[in-house]
């Protein structure tokens, strides 16, 4: 595999006992987000978790509905013995979360200028870690996959390393965005569906890679989404569901005003359009 130049190669005496700290902070988040979960009676239902290495790098891309979905791709993870660094948004790094962000091995990210992050990202690929994105950069407010920015085509490219789609539905019942914001819903016995892809081969052209990948993710998103279990009830009101299923979610066109992009996003060409 084509990891970039040696410049990029940062291992050396320290990397074991920094990877160490790394996975001591990662397990103790990672219980404490299962021990929310499980106290809310929260169920994780995987399938595809096959297509997930044990070990060796890996790239993981998914869709992004909530503010919970990095627990749930951590728990996707750790079932098959990985740890997730993810790229995310350096406003992340609040005063209260920075040190817990740092303290995992996340990678902050300017979606105006992502060069670093990608650099970053490369390193950490080169040391046989797991890198995840939200190719959306952001959480969707139509519950369906928005623009999307190149970095996993770029990434994936640049280390020939296939990215691996995953997609999960459920979550954004708990904790997410809309108009106005809901408050946090703590029911119990929720059920969170992840479907994770077969993985997807780099390619040259990142725009074609990109529309490819949110086709993909669509497909995936959207049978989750018209499981009988994750449908609303006769009358129901539901925000939480996309309005071209029959919710009353933003449909994609009235979600463009809360979901600000980069010129650098790649528009859908993938439905619903």
């Amino acid at each position: 595999m084509a990891l970039g130049g040696s410049a990029l190669h940062r291992v050396g005496r320290s990397a074991p006992l920094l990877l160490t700290r790394l996975e001591g902070t990662y397990r103790l988040a990672n219980t404490l987000g299962r021990g929310l979960l499980a106290a809310l009676g929260t169920k994780i239902r995987i399938s595809g978790s096959e297509n997930l290495p044990k070990s060796g790098p890996m790239i993981v891309a998914a869709n992004h509905i909530s503010y919970v979905d990095f627990l749930v791709i951590g728990k996707v993870a750790a079932s098959r013995g990985r740890y997730v660094r993810f790229l995310a948004r350096y406003d992340t790094w609040t005063a209260s979360t920075g040190w817990a962000m740092s303290g995992m091995g996340h990678i902050p990210v300017n979606r105006a200028a992502p060069a670093g992050a990608l650099l970053e990202a490369r390193a950490r690929l080169r040391e046989g870690e797991v890198v995840g994105l939200f190719p959306e950069a952001g959480i969707s407010y139509s519950f369906t996959v928005r623009s999307m920015m190149k970095g996993a085509a770029a990434l994936s490219r640049d280390t020939d390393i296939p990215v691996i789609p995953v997609a999960m539905w459920g979550a954004q019942r708990i904790y997410t965005v809309g108009i106005p914001e809901p408050k946090p819903d703590l029911t119990r016995n929720r059920l969170i569906d992840v479907v994770v892809g077969e993985p997807m081969a780099p390619q040259q052209d990142l725009t074609a890679f990109t529309c490819a990948l949110g086709e993909r993710l669509t497909q995936m998103l959207e049978g989750l989404q018209t499981l009988p279990e994750h449908r609303p009830l006769q009358g129901e009101r539901a925000p939480w569901y996309p309005a071209h299923l029959g919710g009353h979610a933003p449909t994609r066109e009235e979600a463009r005003e809360f979901e600000p992009m980069p010129k650098s996003a790649i528009a859908p060409t993938w439905g619903p359009l």
